[in-house]
C-alpha cells in the first residue's frame, strides 16, 4: 500500500474509543489514519446502550476518568462539524434505586459525593416524581444529574467524520496483522492490504486488543465479556432517566465468570426502551441464550411492572473488552516504542472515550496529562503477565 503522506499514527479499530483517540490526535495536529477490518462502529460500539455514566463506579481511577470524560464529551461535541453534530446526546440524568435495605446504596452515594460526584439521595416519594412507573417496593433512590446518553454509532461515525475533515483517513475492510519494527520501535503496520509506514500504532481493537497486541509481539491481557440487551417496541414517554437497581454497581466491578444480571432500563429518542444488563465470560461465543434474555426480562418487570405487557422487538449483544483488574489500558507499551494501547474499557467505553482520547494525545505529545495516567499504564501486573 503506497501513500503520499505517511501518517504519524495508525489507529487500529474504528469503534468509539479508536474514533475518540483519532479525533483528539487530529485536533492537536497529528496526522492520523484509522483502519478497521469491518468498518466504523461495527463491533462493540454498535452493541452498546450509549451510556455516559458517573453513577456506576466506585471511587478510584476509573471514576476519575469518568468524571473527566463526562466534561470532555461537552468539549468534543463542540468540535464536531454541524452536519454530524446530532449524536442524540441526552443529558437525562440517572436514577439508581434500592428495593430492599436502603443503607448500602446510601453509603455508596456518600463515597461518591466525597469523590466529587453529584449524587443526591432521594426519598421514595421523590423517586416516583422522577419515575412514576417504578415499582412501589422502592425504599430509596439516588439521583445523578450528570449521567447522560448518546447514540453510540452516531457518535463514533461523527468523530471519524471530523478526522476526515482535518485531512485524516478512515479505511474499512483492512485487517491489521501485526507491526513492522526497526531497532526496537514501530515503523509501520502490516495489513491485509499491504504494509503502511507510520510513526506509531494505536491498538484500539476492543475485545480483540489482546490478540492484536500478541500479533505485534507485545501481548496484553484484554478479554471479552458478553453482554445482552432487549429492545421493546416504541412507546410513549414512560422512562425519563437511565434507571437501574443498586445491584448494577457490583455486577460492573465483578470478575466472576458466571452469568450476572442486573436491571438497567432506559428509553431512546425513537421511543424504544432498552433493557439490560448481562455480563458473562464465555469467550467469543455469540449464540443467543434464551435463559439470559428471560432473566433480563424478569428483572426489568420487577423494577417497572408495566413492561410485562410490552412486546420485545429485538435483542442484540456484543463483547465488552475488560482487563482483569477492571481498568482500561491507556498508554505506550514500554516493550516496543511506538506501540500504544487504548483498550479494556469493558462496558464503559462510550462514556470513557473522550478522556481516553485526550489522555492518549497528551502522552503522545509529551504534554502534562489532565489526570494521573499511572493506574492505566500498560506495564501493570494485571495486564502484562510476569
Amino acid at each position: 500500500m503506497t501513500r503520499s503522506v505517511t501518517p504519524d499514527v495508525v489507529v487500529v479499530g474504528a469503534g468509539v474509543v479508536g474514533a475518540a483517540c483519532a479525533e483528539a490526535l487530529s485536533a492537536a495536529g497529528v496526522r492520523v489514519l484509522v483502519i478497521d477490518r469491518d468498518g466504523p462502529a461495527a463491533g462493540t460500539t454498535a452493541s452498546g446502550e450509549g451510556n455516559v455514566l458517573v453513577s456506576d463506579k466506585e471511587p478510584g481511577p476509573e471514576l476519575e476518568l469518568a468524571i473527566a470524560s463526562r466534561a470532555e464529551w461537552d468539549v468534543v461535541r463542540q468540535r464536531l462539524p454541524r452536519r454530524v453534530a446530532d449524536v442524540e446526546w441526552e443529558p437525562k440524568g440517572g436514577v439508581v434505586v434500592a428495593t430492599a435495605d436502603p443503607e448500602p446504596l446510601k453509603a455508596f452515594a456518600a463515597k461518591q459525593r466525597a469523590a466529587g460526584v453529584d449524587a443526591r439521595v432521594i426519598t421514595p416519594a421523590e423517586v416516583f416524581e422522577l419515575e412514576p412507573l417504578l415499582t412501589p417496593r422502592v425504599t430509596v433512590g439516588v439521583h445523578y444529574p450528570d449521567d447522560a446518553q448518546v447514540q453510540p454509532v452516531l457518535a463514533a461515525t461523527a468523530l471519524l467524520a471530523t478526522v476526515r475533515e482535518r485531512g485524516g483517513d478512515v479505511l474499512s475492510g483492512v485487517t491489521a496483522l501485526g507491526v513492522r519494527q526497526s531497532r526496537g520501535r514501530v515503523v509501520g503496520v502490516e495489513t491485509s492490504d499491504g504494509d503502511i509506514a507510520c510513526g506509531a500504532v494505536l491498538n484500539a481493537c476492543g475485545p480483540w486488543a489482546g490478540a492484536f497486541a500478541a500479533a505485534a509481539g507485545a501481548p496484553i491481557e484484554v478479554l471479552p465479556r458478553r453482554g445482552m440487551i432487549l429492545v421493546t417496541a416504541p412507546l410513549p414517554e414512560c422512562v425519563r432517566h437511565k434507571v437501574y437497581d443498586a445491584d448494577y454497581v457490583g455486577v460492573v466491578g465483578s470478575g466472576d465468570a458466571d452469568l450476572q444480571t442486573s436491571t438497567v432500563v432506559e428509553s431512546t429518542r425513537g421511543g424504544t426502551v432498552l433493557i439490560g444488563s448481562s455480563r458473562e465470560r464465555i469467550g467469543f461465543d455469540d449464540s443467543v441464550k434464551v435463559r439470559v434474555l428471560q432473566e433480563l426480562a424478569r428483572k426489568a418487570v420487577n423494577l417497572f411492572p408495566f413492561l410485562g405487557d410490552v412486546p420485545v422487538m429485538r435483542t442484540y449483544g456484543g463483547f465488552r473488552p475488560y482487563a482483569p483488574d477492571h481498568l482500561p489500558v491507556i498508554g505506550q507499551d514500554p516493550r516496543l516504542l511506538g506501540l500504544w494501547h487504548a483498550a479494556g474499557h469493558e462496558g464503559a467505553g462510550i462514556g470513557l472515550a473522550p478522556a481516553t482520547g485526550r489522555l492518549i494525545t497528551e502522552l503522545f505529545l509529551d504534554l502534562a496529562p489532565h489526570l494521573d495516567p499511572s493506574p492505566f499504564r500498560v506495564d501493570r501486573p494485571a495486564v502484562i503477565a510476569a
